[in-house]
């Protein structure tokens, strides 16, 4: 476990300082292993070729997989995924599913993003009033957006 640690740390540590190939090569076993913080950082690498060639299907397994052992970050960024169409087909209702789930554990930017879509009417039905109380939620005047 020991190693495991100072892998998951230095990893992240490269990660943090772009050095995706060092990044890649001590976080993606871990991931494979099932570490949602590793799955999470390989996701972003494979999905945006950092270190390594991208490659969509694998960003969204690792976010995937992240995201339902309940990483918020990656709760969050499997929201944006399923949102704008990247590394999987456009879904608008699995985004809110998403952003709903890291909006509960905090993640700010999801609130703000789920009143958007409330807003718009974007994966669930137009509505102003809730679009309004989510942006006061994440801090903003609603009067001002």
């Amino acid at each position: 476990m020991a190693n495991t640690d100072t892998d998951l740390m230095s990893g992240i540590t490269a990660f943090e300082g772009k050095h995706f190939s060092t990044a890649s090569s001590l976080l993606g076993p871990l991931a494979e292993d099932g570490s949602e913080e590793a799955q999470f950082r390989m996701a972003i690498m494979c999905q945006n070729g950092l270190g390594m060639v991208a490659n969509e299907d694998r960003a969204f397994k690792f976010m995937k997989a992240a995201a339902e052992q309940g990483y918020p970050l990656a709760q969050h960024g499997l929201g944006f995924m399923f949102m704008e169409g990247e590394c999987t087909e456009k879904n608008p209702v699995a985004a809110v599913q998403w952003f709903e789930k890291a909006a509960a554990q905090g993640m700010m930017g999801s609130v703000t993003t789920l009143a958007m879509m409330y807003r718009q009417g974007n994966g669930v039905e137009k509505d102003e009033q809730k679009a309004r109380e989510l942006f006061e939620q994440a801090g903003f005047d609603p009067d001002e957006l």
